[in-house]
């Protein structure tokens, strides 16, 4: 019965205490579930070099009015990205799609979902996504923006297995979210509006602007030009792929200093349709088998290429335009004969081919892949 009493002694004790203590602060309740510095990154105002504050870049900059990227906004959407709790078993989030260490692409061919299944095409890297003029996404543009694009895994059976009233409810039942809310719009209040806004404010903060090619680029009068830091191999390699002819003009659809495309492309993958890819959106022939082109910056750090993720290597990538390329009736005109209409033989020799592997070794972001504020903020 004394020690009963004493039991109960200790406990009353620790109750009283507990009362006592002073409400956590919302810096601590962060603290107690996520890896964030008190005071944000610099999500909004990147040092970017002067080669990407061109008009050209800033003109297809996809960046909607209602929607600028603020540094609490993007630090909201990145603990949104890596949350596994958004999917319908906890198993799953955004990044587990797009690694960090990949280019923000996938390493597997499909990627697996929450329950096991597998997505029908390669998830896409999605550095650069704020240059894209058009502001569609996914390999078919079936979403019209950015902001519609990144609630439409979190809904889709295969990859999270989620609807908006229950991803509400799951962030709702997390204490540090109505203050990540409330330090991005001002209000604690959370609605789907806001989540698509700060996800999407996350991803076009992905942007690569340190690698090898960009600190050329500073170094050089134009694009064109020779860049003092390249080595010859590198060098050949740039001008290979900036070049009409006879060289693969891969500018043409890989352009400008965000090495993105203007549109949606065929390149010859297959002479019959086997993906209907935009087509399948908008119902037209001449959309057949025509997909969105991804940027190339961090292309070598990733290990899966294509839309269906056929090719393995960048050897592969490099000899399908040389040599592999078939007669699609929506072939691009780029990849034809202007007298035949046949695909065009490129005959690249070994020291080409390695040379374009070479100059797209320089477009790896190595600092975008290690950059903690683009981290998983989740503590173990």
């Amino acid at each position: 019965m004394k020690n009963l009493f004493l039991l109960f002694a200790v406990i009353a004790f620790i109750s009283c205490k507990k009362a006592d203590e002073p409400p956590l602060t919302d810096d601590e309740i962060l603290a107690e579930s996520l890896n964030l510095p008190v005071q944000p990154y610099n999500y909004a105002s990147p040092q970017l070099p002067a080669h990407l504050l061109l008009s050209q870049s800033l003109n297809i900059d996809n960046t909607p009015a209602d929607n600028p990227t603020t540094d609490w906004g993007a630090t909201l959407g990145r603990v949104l990205f890596y949350d596994k709790n958004l999917s319908k078993n906890g198993t799953v989030a955004c990044a587990s799609c797009h690694k960090q260490d990949h280019g923000f692409g996938d390493s597997e061919q499909f990627s697996e979902g929450f329950e096991g299944g597998r997505t029908n095409r390669h998830s896409m890297g999605i550095i650069n996504g704020k240059y894209y003029f058009e502001g569609k996404f996914f390999w078919d543009e079936r979403a019209a923006s950015l902001e519609e694009q990144v609630l439409m895994p979190l809904q889709d059976s295969i990859e999270m297995g989620m609807t908006l009233p229950e991803v509400l409810d799951r962030i709702n039942n997390q204490p540090f979210y109505p203050i990540l809310f409330s330090r991005a719009y001002g209000t604690a209040e959370i609605n789907t509006d806001k989540v698509a806004k700060a996800l999407a404010q996350y991803v076009r903060s992905i942007v690569s602007y340190r690698t090898k090619y960009d600190e050329g680029r500073a170094l050089a009068t134009t694009k064109n030009a020779w860049f003092p830091n390249f080595s010859e191999l590198e060098m050949r390699g740039k001008d290979l792929f900036m070049e009409e002819a006879p060289g693969l003009n891969c500018e043409a659809c890989h352009g400008g200093e965000s090495f993105s495309s203007p549109g949606i492309r065929n390149n010859g993958l297959d002479a019959a349709t086997t993906d209907p890819g935009v087509g399948g959106i908008t119902g037209l022939a001449y959309d057949d088998a025509m997909f969105k082109s991804p940027s190339l910056r961090g292309i070598t750090q990733r290990s899966r290429f294509m839309h269906d993720g056929r090719f393995a290597s960048i050897e592969e990538v490099v000899e399908h335009y040389n040599s592999g390329v078939k007669p699609h009736p929506n072939l691009d005109f780029i990849l034809k004969d202007p007298v035949s209409g046949l695909p065009l033989q490129r005959e690249l020799s070994e020291y080409d081919k390695q040379a374009l592997i070479a100059f797209m070794e320089t477009l790896a972001d190595h600092a975008l892949a290690t950059d903690p504020k683009y981290s998983d903020p989740f503590k173990p």
